[in-house]
């Protein structure tokens, strides 16, 4: 396919990554607030649990269809469209709270729209990467999106720690909804190039069922893109356990507030980990970086099961989340060089359904293991509290100590597999990169003072 390099716009992207930044620090302090408010009125690791497959399944089930869409619509409007209704969501939920309401079932069903809009947002906003930033810099730009989780990692918890005393749940609720208002006017700032149709993205037309077996397929021939997804899809399953237990396995022995200084130390390794990345631009070899995140991540879940200390645990979690930029930097850079512009968004929701499906298993089996095996075995005078409670010590949260130690060790194993499966080790020699995508302009530029808000990482270097 011939093509030219489209007029890419950084500042456009700069615009619209702050406006998605600023809504997922308040989506952010909800999902502390709701989680800890469940927790609190159940005890139930298994009811916490649940809040993050309802956030997880119901999108993933759908993103094959979303993906599709998202390439047949404007990727601007679609991210538009994900504010919009996720705002109406979580005003639902404060109607609810302000009447004194509030079930576990709301948050389920609020948690399960934020899940089905999310399938679509994603890949519109990681697809545009490829309109709005020169091929060179998709590392630098991914590292942008990893800060913005960094952020949300890092402030969001110790904030709502700090703020759920003072302005309760509700008073939460409503600075989300502030903070969705935002990134709604900042997508309503800017315009996206308009994506010119490739040959094989032609090809793939036609009804939504063939458009959705043409991307399974597009992952299918290609065997090192197959074994990429399938390799996350172990990771992600590991790594489920880690964000379903961590919030329980502190709550057990101190307060809320510890835990939201705890989260918050340990999203700080987030964000400096993609500051790190943005300003090197990623190792030159890309596999490179995704053995290297998830071998790093084995590690850091042991450290963080060692001990019932707030310390090791913040530690640990800071070096989890410190790995995370790197994984998944250099796995969005790899697909959005490995695919073709305009099969980007239906290839992306694929790849997400084989990759991260695995999560919210994880989820209801991290729940149900904890609660009914681990934490019985480490409590005083449990089956294990002589053996292995010599070693990590026994009582509250230690049976969940335990699950990190093993699940830690299945990682570095996975690492292993992963290295040893050669189409995968190979991917960046044995695929070539997709042509440049040509687009029509973008449309006029952002207000010159949004504009401002530039990262220089962006429009400069290289990987």
């Amino acid at each position: 396919m011939t093509s030219t390099q489209p007029q890419v716009n950084p500042k456009v992207f700069s615009v619209v990554w702050f406006g998605q930044l600023v809504s997922i620090i308040g989506s952010g302090l909800t999902t502390f607030a709701l989680g800890v408010w469940v927790f609190e009125q159940t005890g139930s690791a298994l009811l916490f649990a649940l809040i993050m497959l309802f956030r997880t399944l119901p999108g993933l089930l759908i993103s094959p269809l979303a993906g599709v869409l998202v390439d047949r619509w404007d990727r601007r409007l679609v991210m538009l469209l994900h504010d919009i209704v996720a705002l109406l969501a979580i005003v639902g939920l404060l109607l609810m709270v302000a009447l004194g309401q509030l079930a576990f079932w709301h948050i389920y069903l609020a948690t399960t729209v934020l899940s089905l809009l999310m399938a679509f947002q994603q890949p519109a906003f990681l697809a545009s990467i490829t309109l709005l930033v020169p091929r060179e810099q998709y590392v630098r730009a991914n590292s942008m999106l990893q800060i913005a989780l960094g952020a949300e990692h890092m402030l969001s918890p110790v904030l709502a720690g700090m703020l759920l005393p003072l302005i309760r749940l509700e008073g939460i609720l409503v600075l989300d909804v502030v903070t969705f208002l935002f990134s709604t006017i900042t997508l309503l700032l800017v315009r996206f190039p308009r994506l010119a149709e490739s040959a094989e993205g032609a090809a793939s037309r036609g009804a939504l069922g063939q458009e959705i077996f043409h991307a399974w397929r597009y992952l299918a021939q290609r065997h090192g893109l197959m074994g990429l997804m399938l390799f996350l899809a172990l990771v992600n399953f590991l790594f489920g356990f880690f964000v379903v237990l961590v919030g329980p396995m502190v709550l057990s022995f101190t307060t809320e507030q510890v835990l939201g200084v705890a989260t918050s130390i340990a999203g700080s390794g987030m964000l400096v980990s993609s500051v790190i990345l943005g300003v090197w631009g990623g190792p030159k070899r890309l596999m490179h970086g995704v053995y290297g995140g998830v071998l790093l991540f084995g590690i850091a879940l042991m450290v963080a099961g060692t001990q019932a200390s707030v310390v090791l645990i913040s530690a640990g979690g800071f070096l989890v989340l410190f790995s995370l930029p790197i994984l998944n930097g250099c796995v969005q850079a790899l697909l959005q060089r490995k695919v073709v512009a305009d099969m980007q968004g239906r290839v992306f929701a694929t790849g997400r359904i084989l990759a991260q499906t695995s999560a919210p298993i994880a989820y209801l089996c991290a729940g149900l293991l904890a609660d009914g095996v681990f934490v019985p075995l480490l409590v005083a005078g449990g089956p294990l509290a002589d053996t292995v409670g010599r070693v990590i010590g026994t009582g509250p949260g230690r049976g969940i100590g335990l699950m990190f130690l093993i699940i830690g060790g299945l990682t570095v194993g996975a690492v292993l597999l992963g290295y040893l499966y050669a189409p995968l080790r190979r991917l960046e020699e044995d695929l070539p990169d997709a042509a440049v995508p040509a687009a029509t302009d973008a449309g006029p530029l952002p207000d010159p003072a949004l504009a401002n808000l530039s990262v220089s990482s962006v429009s400069s270097g290289s990987s």
